[in-house]
């Protein structure tokens, strides 16, 4: 039972330092990116107002969030798989964590890059 709480301690641990990583690393980014803006612009969107540059801008940060939930997701079936100690049942559930964590990543990836290039066609912000 102890080693059942010190996994699920670990775990924590590790997750915990995954998600301050993460939102130091976007903080950072984001500071850059105000830093940028001219100086009379004081809204995150660069001045633009206009509703499809507003609607880009949250679903990006609704697919950047989710991006983050399935590299954590990612992380902690790794942790479960070499924590399994060669039990089929944890190996196993282990192997499908890291499978639909990788199969979200690559929709999350299809769906920024879609999304993008529809909304972003008439901003003047897409690729």
């Amino acid at each position: 039972m102890k080693s059942k709480k010190q996994f699920i301690k670990q775990a924590l641990t590790i997750l915990a330092l995954t998600v301050g990583i993460l939102v130091a690393f976007s903080l950072v980014a984001h500071a850059e990116i105000k830093a940028e803006a001219p100086s009379g612009v004081t809204n995150i969107t660069g001045g633009q107002t206009s509703l499809k540059a507003l609607v880009l801008t949250i679903v990006d940060y609704f697919l950047e969030f989710l991006g983050i939930l399935a590299v954590v997701m990612v992380i902690y079936g790794g942790v479960t798989y070499v924590s399994s100690a060669g039990n089929d049942e944890a190996v196993g559930k282990a192997k499908k964590i890291i499978m639909y964590a990788l199969i979200g990543l690559v929709i999350i990836m299809l769906s920024f890059v879609a999304v993008n290039a529809v909304l972003g066609a008439g901003t003047g912000t897409g690729g």
